[in-house]
């Protein structure tokens, strides 16, 4: 009997859903090793549920778990296309299942008691039998489902749980939402005593008035039951009625104050952490405590490299800590409800959350929406009772700022239900949802990867509801760029309150030396690395778009005043700036020469204010100055800033040698290529225009990186037009162009030198008519692969691009080559070093080479030519060879974040122009 299966989405013999709560009443954690076998079908196998059956013969599986992580069948990634033929609500046939057995003592003194079983995610639908009688079924892969299991257990007696969990069923219509499916039982199992005259729900209200700082508390409990909170003077007061407190901390994402509390009953004393907020729209607004809410923000799915969707309780803390170091204040649960444990940490550290129903059926999408279960009302009773868990469970969360009715599932009559349940239980929080732009259902206009030009005019507009973007900067590999620009129109516009970047995590499964993603696992159907769009790597290590994301996000602005000297603005929403101390150095030529420390003045949000500060060591030598001011709050930074006190002065070119031979000083040229500089071998440099294309450059509307190969620009030639020497230069004069064409560009390279260096001023010019940009415009050449120390002047310490420049601060930096590589999953363009007035490579004795800028240029350096870096698509491929490949640069094409957006911003195309680029080049000895 499969019928189930079919049944559009609906579970089967659950009992009413309510809060997850912290209870002192008895329960056992079923987590642990259960027994395990795959079935093909939804119909293989035999009556493995009967308390007497003999699994000796199965395997062992861990609970909660992803079986495809264990070696059972594949993973299987795709962004909207279902991986099943779109037939709701049947299946196919070919329904891998899982059969899953526990044994459990039940204590004697549970006899007689309710008993509840409770799972809290099951993918995507559980058939559930406790000791051979069947108590019902899950639907709705990442909601809780309880089963009333009293008359089946057997206390004082060992007792059998089965669970019949199907890869497919109805409910996979409803969950298309951008991720692996990994079917399994991946969340926790417990069984739990209901006391007789226990507290089976609470639901706290705890409301904050900005004007007067007054909270209001009521808890809606069982009747008779008793509220306390210590804290704040309330011991053993009623529930269901509310108490006016004269004056109570409130809960925002910058001062996350948290109350204890307890509801007890003679039998049950359930535990809450109360914070007291107001969240309200206001004028067009949503506003926090009265104050407008700014949304820095990231989407988070639930994944883990190595077990799928299973994320152990360290990791999660781990990776909250990591989003409040780069200053993000809010998470938006894509796209279903998180295990509920992370709402509690949420509320802890300080977030806001917009929880998002176990919805979306964007693959309907590609058939026109017809049959979408959003307009049909067989799935009406489904999708009110995703809603209604999702609610329940969450409703006691501070953290929690807005419901969502899900994503990206089109419009139709069933948004209104489910709109109408989440009020009927919760009419105090605002509600969301980005797939009907009429928001007729909901409280915020909502859209995903609006171009800036349409966020602003929004903005601009006189009247309408607050604007969230739900989803933008696309951070699939290299990216994302237009941050700094996206929180200028947030900054600028009150009505558009920020958003969420899309997305926290790359979901790549770990797979020997490398990380797999869409296609890996021959997947007929699969979506490529669109899974690999995060902030961070799989394994959660910052990628320099979070290192991005968290200088534009930073709450303490410090920046060039109006008057030229630096000011510093509180960026924060809710807290001032006591407590923030500025960490000053004055540097010359990258070398510190005075510091000192002094306290921010204690501006209230928004506000800015000019800072004196010292700088009489900068003009006491010559050279470029920089005053670089770090804020920090409780030893975390919380801002940087820089103010150049003055430039630099011009560097002199290298010059007074003649050309003799094939040498020029210290240079020595084959067939006009520099092949040896003071006996350092070297190879180039030449003219290079291209890179190993990004994500945001393959995909998208109109990728560019097509538009760049149907140029040729990654197949260029070198010609040499004319080798000339005069009385104190070596001229060498090339036509770069490719096949096909009579486009090109001619490189005009003019060396002159000294005794100790030689100094090259390229000078490039297009010939013909290119309608398309530059991937980069520069020059390459070789070296020796023991050169893999690295020391550089300029922006740092991390890549940056033109686009992605914010957390790029000038200094002296030292690395190597090696570490100078960003891993991005499938490998492209990385490691730029932006706005380098100098540099070395050296080898272990000091001896190597120095490049000079006049007056900068862009820095990278690999141990594989572009050419590999291009042709690669896992991290593996990349396999050192015997030189170092440098690029020198005039500049790049922006990043952008066109795999899923607009692409860069005009000013950061690179555009086919003439440029002129002059490096001076030193052999350095040990």
């Amino acid at each position: 009997m499969t019928d189930y299966l079919t049944d559009f989405g609906r579970p089967r013999g659950t009992v009413p859903p309510r809060a997850a709560l912290h209870s002192d009443a008895p329960s056992i954690d079923l987590s642990g090793a259960w027994r395990f076998r795959l079935n093909p079908t939804a119909t293989a196998g035999d009556d493995f549920w009967a308390a007497g059956y003999d699994d000796a013969g199965w395997d062992t599986l861990p609970v909660p778990s992803s079986w495809p992580m264990h070696g059972y069948g594949q993973p299987a990634y795709t962004n909207v296309t279902y991986p099943f033929p779109i037939d709701p609500p049947h299946v196919p046939a070919e329904n891998p299942t899982g059969d899953h057995r526990r044994l459990f003592d039940v204590p004697a003194g549970w006899a007689g008691q309710r008993v509840l079983l409770r799972f809290e995610g099951v993918d995507s639908c559980g058939r559930v039998f406790v000791n051979g009688a069947e108590v019902g079924v899950t639907q709705g892969s990442r909601l809780t489902h309880e089963f009333d299991v009293t008359e089946h257990l057997r206390p004082g007696a060992a007792n059998v749980l089965a669970v019949r969990v199907h890869q497919w069923s109805a409910g996979s219509y409803l969950e298309d939402q951008d991720m692996w499916w990994l079917p399994g039982i991946f969340r926790a199992v417990t069984l739990r005593v209901r006391p007789a005259g226990g507290i089976d729900d609470v639901f706290a209200h705890a409301s904050f008035d900005h004007l007067t700082g007054r909270g209001t508390l009521r808890v809606d409990a069982p009747a008779g039951a008793l509220l306390s909170v210590p804290a704040l003077g309330l011991h053993d007061v009623a529930v269901n009625t509310e108490h006016a407190l004269d004056a109570v901390a409130p809960w925002t994402p910058e001062t996350p104050t948290l109350y204890a509390a307890s509801v007890a009953t003679a039998s049950e004393t359930v535990s809450l952490k109360v914070g007291f907020r107001t969240v309200a729209v206001v004028d067009g607004l949503l506003t926090g405590n009265g104050r407008r809410i700014f949304f820095r923000g990231v989407n988070r799915h639930e994944f883990h490299p190595d077990l799928g969707r299973v994320v152990p309780p360290d990791v999660v803390r781990a990776e909250l800590e990591l989003m409040k170091a780069h200053h993000v204040n809010a998470i938006r649960t894509s796209h279903y409800p998180p295990d509920a444990a992370l709402l509690d940490l949420c509320d802890e550290l300080g977030f806001w959350v917009i929880v998002e129903n176990d919805y979306e059926t964007h693959g309907f999408e590609q058939i026109g929406w017809r049959g979408n279960p959003t307009d049909d009302p067989r799935w009406t009773d489904a999708l009110v009772d995703r809603m209604r868990r999702t609610v329940e469970r969450d409703k006691n969360h501070p953290c929690v700022v807005m419901w969502s009715l899900g994503n990206e599932a089109g419009v139709g009559r069933n948004l209104e239900p489910m709109a109408e349940v989440a009020r009927a239980i919760d009419p105090a929080r605002p509600l969301h949802y980005e797939g009907d732009p009429s928001s007729t259902h909901t409280d915020v206009y909502s859209r995903m990867y609006r171009p800036p030009a349409e966020v602003a005019g929004i903005g601009a507009a006189p009247t309408g509801l607050p604007f969230v973007l739900c989803e933008y900067a696309h951070a699939m590999g290299n990216g994302p760029g237009l941050l700094t620009t996206y929180r200028e129109l947030f900054e600028t516009y009150p009505r558009c309150q920020g958003g969420f970047v899309w997305e926290w995590l790359d979901h790549g499964i770990r797979r020997g030396d490398h990380f797999a993603y869409g296609g890996d696992f021959g997947e007929p159907v699969h979506d490529g690395n669109f899974v690999i769009d995060g902030l961070v790597f799989p394994d959660r290590t910052p990628s320099p778009g979070l290192t991005e994301l968290g200088a534009v996000f930073a709450p303490v602005r410090l920046f060039a005043g109006a008057g030229g000297g630096l000011t510093v603005r509180n960026g924060y929403d809710h807290r001032d700036l006591t407590g923030v101390t500025l960490d000053w150095t004055v540097a010359v030529d990258g070398h510190t020469v005075e510091s000192g420390q002094v306290d921010a003045p204690a501006l209230g949000p928004g506000e800015s204010y000019p800072v004196d500060l010292p700088a009489a060591a900068a003009t006491a030598r010559p050279g470029e100055a920089w005053l670089t001011v770090t804020a920090r709050l409780a030893g975390a930074t919380v801002g940087a800033g820089q103010l150049r006190l003055h430039e630099a002065r011009p560097r002199p070119r290298r010059s007074g040698r003649r050309f003799t031979g094939d040498t020029l000083g210290p240079a020595r040229f084959r067939a006009g290529d520099l092949v040896a500089l003071g006996g350092l071998a070297l190879r180039g440099p030449r003219l290079d225009l291209w890179r190993a294309p990004i994500d945001n450059d393959v995909r998208g509307a109109d990728p560019v990186a097509d538009r760049w190969r149907a140029a040729g620009l990654h197949r260029l030639t070198h010609r040499v037009v004319d080798l000339a020497a005069s009385a104190d230069a070596y001229v060498v004069t090339s036509r770069v162009a490719p096949a096909g064409t009579d486009r090109g560009f001619l490189a005009t390279y003019t060396w002159t030198a000294d005794d100790d260096a030689a100094t090259l001023a390229l000078h490039v010019e297009p010939e013909g008519e290119w309608d398309v940009p530059l991937p980069r415009a520069g020059v390459s050449l070789t070296v020796p692969g023991r050169l893999g120390a690295v020391e550089w002047f300029g922006g740092g310490p991390g890549e940056a691009y033109v686009d992605s420049s914010a957390a790029a601060l000038v200094g002296r930096y030292r690395s190597t080559v090696d570490e100078m590589q960003t891993p991005y999953v499938r490998p492209q363009e990385n490691g730029n070093r932006t706005g380098v007035r100098e540099a070395r490579l050296t080898d272990p004795t000091g001896a190597g080479l120095e490049i000079l800028g006049h007056p900068t240029f862009e820095l990278t350096a690999r141990r594989w030519s572009t050419a590999a870096l291009t042709a690669a698509t896992h991290t593996g491929d990349l396999v050192p060879g015997r030189d170092i490949h440098v690029h020198l640069d005039h500049g790049h094409h922006g990043l952008g974040t066109a795999a899923c957006g607009p692409p860069p911003a005009p000013e950061a195309w690179l555009r086919a122009a003439p440029f002129d680029l002059v490096l001076t080049l030193r052999a350095v000895l040990p």
